[in-house]
C-alpha cells in the first residue's frame, strides 16, 4: 500500500490529514511500530554517538584513519577561515567529533543557503518535466545528514524552517515524481535502476531526518521501505526489452560502478531506518548477501590497487567497498567481506577519505588469506562470468560477458577481458563522459570490445538505447582446477548477420583457447578483435601484449596462422590490421587495437586462438631469424608447445606443458550442419558425437590411460571398441583421476544417467564438488543426476 498524498500548502491540514493516514497504515502494515522506536538521540542517522566514539578510538591506533580525519578537519578549518563553503558532510563530522560550534554554525549557514534555493534539480527538456533527479537525491542526503548532526545546536524555529525546506525542495519533488499515486511520472520499467534507488531511498533518508518536525514523514519512510521490495524484485519487461535489476545469483546488470552507487543508496536508507525504527528483516536480504559476493567475484586483487571487471559504464577501479562496509554495519557479517575490504586497507585508495566512509570503517579481525568462494562464478541471467587461477594477488582472471545491451550495458556480447600478473592486459573498451560524442560513436559499440565483426559490424548500435531484444547467454561453466570451460552464445544480439556466433573458452594450464564457431547468412569479411591498454606488437606468429613484467602471447591457429615473414609473401595466412580506438576515460587520446582477419571472405569458419600466459618460468625472450631473413617469432623457455591438428571433419590443438600432453578436438560435424543425424566422428581413433573434446595424458606416457577427459555436448566416447562415456542425452563432462580419487563435473539435462570408464573403483568420488557413493560395475562408474524429483516433505 502506498499512502503518499499531495503536499498541501496548509501545513496544518497535512498534519491533521496524515495523522489519520498514519493510524490506518500503522494498524495494517506496521503493528506495534511507532515514531518513537528509535532512542530519539541526535545524531541518529549515521554519525551516532556510538559510531563517533568508535572512530575516536580507531584513529588512536590506525595512522591512516588518523591522517584521513586530520585532512578532513584541516579542509574544514581552512574553508571556515577563508569564508568559503566546506564539505557539509565534513563540517558535520567535525562538529560531532569536536563539539566546536564553529563547525555547526558553518553547517547551519550552508543548510540555510540550500533551502533558500528555488529548486534542487529539474529537467526542462523532458515531457512531462522532471522536477527531481540525482542532484535532488544527493542534496537530500547532504542536508539530512547535516540537519541530523547539528539538530541539538539549532533553535526550534530553525529546525522547523530547515525541515520545511528539505520537504519542499527534496522530499516532495522526489515523492511526487517517483512514488506518489497522483503525480508520479516514473516507473520501475522506465527508470527503475540506479536512479530509482537514489531518488526513492534518499527521500526516505530525508523523511527520517525531519520526522520530529513533520510527523507524516515517518509514514513516508515506512512506505519507501515497503516499496523497496518491488525494486529488488523487478524482473524486467518483455515489451520494453528491460532486464531484471538483479541476477538470481546477485549480480546487478548495470555494472560494478552503478551497483556500488545504487546499492549504497539503499543501504544508507536501511541504516537510517534501522537507527530510527529498529532492526528489520526483508525478503531480499539473501540477495544483498549474494550481491556482496558478486562484488568479490568481480574483483581482481593485486599488489597495487584493487581492480574489478569494468564491463559497461564502469571503470577498472570501481568496487563495492562502500556497500560491503554498510552491510557489515547492518550486521551482515562474513569473513570474506573483511577479505574484500582488506584488499584496499593498506593502500592510498582505501575508502576512508569521505566522512561516511571513515565513520563506517569496521574493526578488522585477523587477516583473512582468501575468500571462502569458488575461484570461478557465473551469473547466467545477466551474462557475466569470472574464471580465475586462484584468489591470491596478481594471479590470472578471465572475465567473459555475453548478456544484455541497454543503458549502461554495452554492445559487447561474447567479449572477454584478461588480468594477469597484476595487470589488465586484454581490456574492455571502457567509456567516457556521456556528453561526449565518442561515448555513442565508439565506446558503447561492438568495435570497442573483443568480439567478432562481420563486414565491420556485430550488434546494432541502437541496442544500447532501445535495448537488445535477444540477449546473449553464457552456459556450462566448469572449473576443474587446471581445466576451465565456459560457452558464450552471442548469436541472439548479432542474428541480423550471424546464424551461429558461439565462443568457447577452454583454459588448460597456461593456455586459454578461444574457439569461435561462426556462420553468417552470406559470405563476407570476418574480423577477430583484440584490445590492449599497453604495448601490443607482432612477434612472428604471435601478438605479444606487454605491461611492465606482465605479458601474454596471442596466437591465431585457425583458420590460419599469422605469417612468419613478410605478409605480402603469404596471402594465404591471416591478416593483421591495426585500428585506432579511443582511450578509456580520455577521449583526447587515441589507442591502437588489432583485427585478425581470414585471408578470404567466408560465411562459415572456426577461429581457434591461443592465449599463452607468460610467467617467471617462461618470460625470457629469445629471438630467431626466419627463412626470409626477417625477425621471426619470440621463443621462450618453458613455453607451452602448441601444435595444430587437422583431419577429416576435424581440427584441433595439441598442447604440451608442465609434464602433460592434451589433445583438443573440434568436431566439424557437430556445428549444426546435420539435421536429424547424430554428429558421429572418429578423431585420432576416438569415436564420439561430441562437439568438443579434450584428453590429457602424463607426458611421455600417452600409451597409458588418460588422466582426464573433457567432453562438451557429447553423448558417447569410445575407443578400440571400449565405452569410455555413455549417456542418452548429450552432456558436458570433465572427469579426472588423481591417485585414488575421481573428480567429475557433469552438466546437461535435468535427468542424466552416465556410464563412465574407471579402470579401478575410486576410493573417493566427487560429482559437481560433492562427495557421493560410487556405483562401480565391471570397470565403469554409474552416475545419476536427477533434478526432476520433487524435494521430499519434511
Amino acid at each position: 500500500m502506498m499512502s503518499f498524498i499531495k503536499y498541501f500548502e496548509d501545513i496544518s491540514k497535512v498534519v491533521r490529514g496524515m495523522m489519520l493516514a498514519m493510524a490506518f497504515v500503522s494498524g495494517i502494515l506496521y503493528p506495534a511500530v511507532s515514531q518513537s522506536n528509535g532512542d530519539g538521540k541526535r545524531p541518529g542517522l549515521f554519525f551516532t554517538s556510538e559510531r563517533v566514539q568508535h572512530l575516536q578510538q580507531q584513529i588512536k591506533r590506525d595512522t591512516a584513519m588518523a591522517r584521513a580525519w586530520s585532512d578532513m578537519k584541516d579542509k574544514a578549518d581552512r574553508a571556515i577561515a577563508e569564508g568559503k563553503n566546506a564539505s557539509i558532510e565534513g563540517l558535520s563530522l567535525a562538529w560531532c567529533m569536536t563539539r566546536d560550534k564553529k563547525y555547526a554554525e558553518a553547517a547551519k549557514s550552508q543548510l540555510l543557503q540550500l533551502i533558500s534555493r528555488k529548486q534542487w534539480d529539474g529537467m526542462d527538456d523532458r515531457t512531462p518535466r522532471w522536477n527531481s533527479g540525482l542532484n535532488t537525491a544527493h542534496t537530500c542526503f547532504a542536508t539530512s545528514l547535516a540537519y541530523d548532526c547539528i539538530y541539538d545546536n539549532l533553535q526550534k524555529d530553525e529546525r522547523g524552517k530547515i525541515a520545511e525546506g528539505i520537504v519542499k525542495l527534496g522530499i516532495k519533488p522526489l515523492l511526487e515524481d517517483w512514488l506518489s499515486e497522483d503525480k508520479r511520472i516514473h516507473s520501475l520499467n522506465s527508470m527503475g535502476h540506479n536512479w530509482w534507488s537514489a531518488c526513492a531511498y534518499m527521500a526516505g533518508v530525508a523523511s527520517i531526518a525531519v520526522r520530529n518536525e513533520v510527523p507524516e514523514a515517518s509514514t513516508w519512510a515506512r512506505d519507501i521501505m515497503e516499496a523497496s521490495k518491488e525494486w529488488f524484485a523487478f524482473d524486467g519487461s518483455i515489451l520494453e526489452n528491460k532486464p531484471a535489476n538483479f541476477d538470481a545469483a546477485g549480480g546487478f546488470y548495470e555494472s560494478i560502478s552503478y551497483a556500488d552507487f545504487g546499492l549504497s543508496e539503499y543501504l544508507y536508507f536501511r541504516i537510517a531506518y534501522t537507527n530510527a525504527f529498529g532492526t528489520v528483516a526483508m525478503p531480499y536480504d539473501a540477495m544483498l548477501e549474494k550481491t556482496a559476493d558478486w562484488f568479490i567475484n568481480g574483483s581482481y586483487p593485486n599488489t597495487n590497487r584493487l581492480m574489478s571487471l569494468n564491463f559497461g559504464d564502469s571503470n577498472p577501479f570501481a568496487n563495492g567497498i562502500k556497500p560491503v562496509k554498510l552491510l557489515l554495519a547492518l550486521g551482515f557479517r562474513k569473513d570474506r567481506y573483511f577479505w574484500y575490504l582488506q584488499q584496499t586497507r593498506n593502500s592510498t585508495f582505501r575508502d576512508i577519505y569521505s566522512p561516511v566512509g571513515l565513520v563506517f570503517e569496521p574493526e578488522y579481525p585477523v587477516k583473512i588469506s582468501s575468500p571462502d568462494l569458488p575461484p570461478s562464478a557465473i551469473y547466467s541471467d545477466m551474462g557475466w562470468a569470472m574464471l580465475r587461477s586462484s584468489w591470491h594477488k596478481n594471479e590470472t582472471l578471465l572475465g567473459v560477458k555475453c548478456g544484455y545491451t541497454w543503458n549502461h550495458a554495452h554492445a559487447d556480447a561474447g567479449s572477454f577481458v584478461l588480468y594477469h600478473k597484476g595487470k589488465n592486459l586484454l581490456i574492455d573498451g571502457g567509456d567516457v563522459n556521456y556528453g561526449l560524442p565518442e561515448y555513442s560513436s565508439y565506446f558503447v559499440r561492438s568495435e570497442a570490445h573483443n568480439v567478432i565483426l562481420f563486414n565491420g559490424k556485430a550488434q546494432e548500435a541502437q541496442d544500447q538505447y532501445h535495448a537488445v531484444k535477444n540477449p546473449g547467454h553464457l552456459y556450462n561453466l566448469m572449473d576443474a582446477g587446471d581445466l576451465k570451460y565456459i560457452l558464450a552464445d552471442a548469436t541472439g544480439p548479432t542474428s541480423h548477420f550471424f546464424l551461429r556466433n558461439y565462443r568457447n573458452f577452454l583454459w588448460i594450464g597456461n593456455v586459454i583457447l578461444v574457439i569461435d564457431d561462426v556462420k553468417t547468412y552470406e559470405a563476407g569479411k570476418l574480423e577477430w578483435l583484440l584490445h590492449g591498454d599497453k604495448e601490443m606488437r607482432k612477434k612472428g606468429p604471435d601478438l605479444e601484449v606487454i605491461d611492465d613484467s606482465a605479458a601474454v602471447l596471442v596466437r591465431p591457429l585457425f583458420p590460419e596462422t599469422l605469417p612468419m615473414g613478410y605478409a605480402h609473401d603469404f596471402p594465404e595466412k591471416m591478416r593483421l590490421e591495426e585500428r585506432t580506438g579511443i582511450k578509456d576515460r580520455d577521449a583526447s587520446k587515441k589507442i591502437n587495437y588489432y583485427a585478425i582477419i581470414p585471408p578470404e571472405p567466408t560465411r562459415q569458419t572456426k577461429f581457434i586462438t591461443a592465449i599463452l600466459l607468460l610467467d617467471d618460468a617462461n618470460k625470457k625472450v629469445e629471438t630467431f631469424t626466419g627463412s626470409s631473413g626477417a625477425s621471426g617469432a619470440s621463443g621462450r623457455s618453458n613455453l607451452p608447445v602448441i601444435e595444430k591438428l587437422e583431419g577429416k571433419d576435424m581440427i584441433g590443438v595439441k598442447i604440451t606443458q608442465q609434464g602433460t600432453v592434451t589433445y583438443i578436438y573440434v568436431n566439424l560435424l557437430a556445428d549444426g550442419r546435420l539435421m536429424h543425424r547424430n554428429s558421429i566422428n572418429t578423431m585420432d581413433g576416438w569415436e564420439t558425437d561430441a562437439y568438443l573434446m579434450a584428453v590429457t595424458y602424463p607426458e611421455k606416457k600417452e600409451s597409458n590411460e588418460p588422466s582426464r577427459y573433457f567432453i562438451a555436448n557429447g553423448s558417447y566416447l569410445r575407443k578400440n571398441n571400449e565405452v569410455i562415456l555413455h549417456s542418452l542425452s548429450k552432456v558436458f563432462l570433465c572427469a579426472e583421476k588423481k591417485d585414488n580419487r575421481m573428480n567429475v563435473l557433469l552438466q546437461g539435462q535435468p535427468l542424466i544417467r552416465v556410464k563412465l570408464k574407471a579402470v579401478t573403483k575410486p576410493a573417493v568420488l566427487t560429482v559437481n564438488n560433492t562427495s557421493v557413493q560410487s556405483v562401480y560395475t565391471q570397470g565403469h562408474l554409474r552416475i545419476e543426476i536427477d533434478h526432476t524429483r520433487k524435494p521430499e516433505k519434511k
